[in-house]
């Protein structure tokens, strides 16, 4: 296994990254998700989401963050006062990984082989945007963009020296909420993460960046 760097076009705007990437073997994922899945906003935009990979349902439709974990994240990104005009969202990695339970597909953990592997689109996406904000969702992500040592338990909600971006963090991944073990944890869990993203917001009202939605 290598990396994708081969796989990436010579003139690497976002389109020209969108339709490369479906032809990425780099890694093994590919042979079984449906497609790959590239992020979505402006090259323009202020803040970048970076996600672990597509789900069963975006991997199927083609688009990142349209399944229940997407509804939460774009309810948070709302209260905490961000535009979704003005974020990029994408993924660690642009194939699904799953294992079969019965006729379902339930999500696997990619290994860091094939975080790896698929680095240099993220690593392209990070350079055609120049996000003012970045920030990472869930442990997958953050490990990719900070470090295989970082912790998300131990980091979350605290800005980070980086050179991807003026300003950094990492938080809980939507997802992960969503699977908390109640409805206290949930309630906890999704103020911490608002809280987070009003970092973000924060951060780019300081710097004059955007003009965020009236809370």
């Amino acid at each position: 296994m290598t990396d994708a760097t081969a796989y990436l076009p010579e003139h690497r705007s976002l389109p020209s990254l969108r339709r490369a990437v479906a032809d990425c073997k780099a890694c093994d994922l590919y042979r079984d998700a449906t497609q790959a899945v590239f992020g979505e906003g402006r090259a323009s935009a202020v803040v970048m989401l970076v996600g672990e990979q597509p789900g069963d349902t975006e991997d199927r439709e083609g688009r990142l963050f349209i399944g229940p974990a997407g509804q939460l994240l774009r309810k948070a990104l709302d209260e905490a006062g961000l535009a979704l005009d003005d974020v990029y969202v994408t993924g660690a990695v642009k194939h699904f990984k799953f294992i079969w339970r019965g006729k379902r597909r339930i999500h696997a953990t990619p290994k860091a082989i094939e975080v790896r592997a698929c680095y240099p689109w993220l690593a392209a996406e990070l350079e055609a945007v120049r996000p003012q904000v970045l920030v990472a969702l869930g442990a997958t992500a953050a490990k990719a963009l900070f470090g295989k040592a970082f912790r998300v338990t131990q980091q979350r909600g605290r800005f980070i020296a980086t050179p991807l971006a003026p300003h950094a963090l990492a938080t809980f991944h939507p997802a992960a909420i969503l699977r908390a073990p109640d409805e206290d944890v949930r309630r906890v869990e999704r103020a911490q993460f608002i809280d987070d993203l009003r970092l973000a917001a924060h951060a780019i009202e300081r710097r004059g960046g955007v003009t965020l939605h009236e809370e």
